[in-house]
This record gives C-alpha cells, structure tokens and sequence, in this order.
C-alpha cells in the first residue's frame, strides 16, 4: 500500500490550481526565489526554466518541489508565507491562516525528532529582515547592470571566474537573469553579512561603482 502524503505535500497539489493563477503574474520572480532557497535541482530548475508559458512554469515548479519531498514542498510554503513573497503577491495572504492537513507525518514533526530543542535553528540565506539583503532588492540591483557585470562580480563582489562562467553558460539568453544569479551566489557566500548597506557599499566604490541615483534604494528602510 503507497505511503499517505505528507501534510505539506497534501496541501501543496490541493491548492495548485489557486498557487498556479496567482504567481504566473511573476512566475520568473517565484522561480528565482525558489531557486535561491535550493528547493530545486539544478536539472529540476533548468527544466522549470524551459517552459515559455507563465502558468507552466508554475505548474512544474509546484511538480518538482512535490517530487522532492516533503522537506522541499514545507520550504516552498514557507517561502509563499514570507513578507516579502506576501507584498508581490497579496492574493496569497490566504496562506497565513491555512492549517496543514492531517498526513501521515509533516517535516517540521520529522525534524523536531532528530533535532534537540537546544539545537539554533539553520541559518536562512536572504530572509526578510531588517538587515540582510531581500530577493527584490538583488532583482532591482540586477537590472541596474550592465555588460560590465562579470568585472563587478569579480573586483566588487569576489565572485570567481569560473562560477561566472557557470552563471553565463546556465543563463545564456537572459542577462538582467544572470546577473541576478551572481548576486544570489554573493548573497550565499556572505550568509549573514549579505546586507543590503554592505552590497552598496561594494558597487559604489572603484572603477565599477554604479551611479548612487540606481543604488542608493538599498539604505532606505524598508
């Protein structure tokens, strides 16, 4: 007999069709956001990618986090729930107040079993807080760079070549996409010093500093 889903699971294919019309409205922004929170494959996020149609993007990003387990469907859920996600888009407040349903076993249960309640909770990478660096903010930054950005993320960001290189070869035909790679990639490596007022400081100094008027929105408060 096939195992019962688990509560996340259950509830992401109950409301795929709901998730589906929603987040098609930005449906590279949510792949990019999942992605950055490692909820897919790299062969899984290529395929999601490849879809031409918003709402197929979504579609089978919802397929492949499901296949991933429930490990990965809690992280998309959690994902969904963030303020951030919640102020794009506002039609998923509904998530706030949805309960799980009862499965066989949830992965915040699973985890809690084999992990000591004196153990600190994982870091997150990008969260939003009032100090690290949000995904619409690295979105924003992106789009402010131009052909120069291999040159930044090497003296700017400390990004090596050869993950440039991998960035460029995985986003061929999307540059504002690439570039917004680099910085998820810098975000990663600086974990909790990837501050919005430590990436300005680093594009606006040197030969590569951008102009303040498209940078300086990362020292407003939020």
């Amino acid at each position: 007999m096939a195992e019962k889903p688990t509560g996340e699971i259950q509830l992401l294919r109950s409301l795929k069709i709901k998730l589906i019309s929603i987040l098609s409205a930005d449906a590279d922004y949510v792949l990019q956001c999942a992605d950055s929170h490692f909820l897919l494959s790299r062969r899984g996020y290529q395929q999601v990618k490849a879809a031409s149609v918003s709402s197929e993007k979504v579609r089978d990003l919802l397929d492949h986090v499901i296949e991933r387990g429930p490990e990965a469907a809690q992280g998309l859920l959690e994902l969904l729930k963030d303020n951030e996600m919640q102020n794009t888009f506002p039609l998923l407040a509904f998530l706030k107040d949805t309960q799980l349903p009862a499965g066989k076993e949830t992965a915040v249960k699973r985890k809690e079993t084999t992990e000591s309640e004196d153990s600190p909770p994982p870091k997150k990478i990008c969260q939003n807080s009032p100090d690290l660096v949000t995904e619409r903010q690295l979105m924003l930054v992106a789009r402010t760079i131009g052909r120069s950005w291999k040159e930044i993320g090497r003296l700017a960001l400390s990004v090596p070549s050869v993950k440039l290189e991998q960035i460029e070869e995985d986003c061929p035909n999307n540059h504002v996409e690439r570039v917004f790679a680099m910085l998820r990639y810098w975000c990663a490596c600086m974990r909790e010093n990837a501050t919005a007022a430590h990436l300005h400081s680093l594009l606006s100094q040197g030969d590569w500093a951008l102009s303040s008027e498209s940078i300086d929105f990362l020292l407003k408060k939020s």
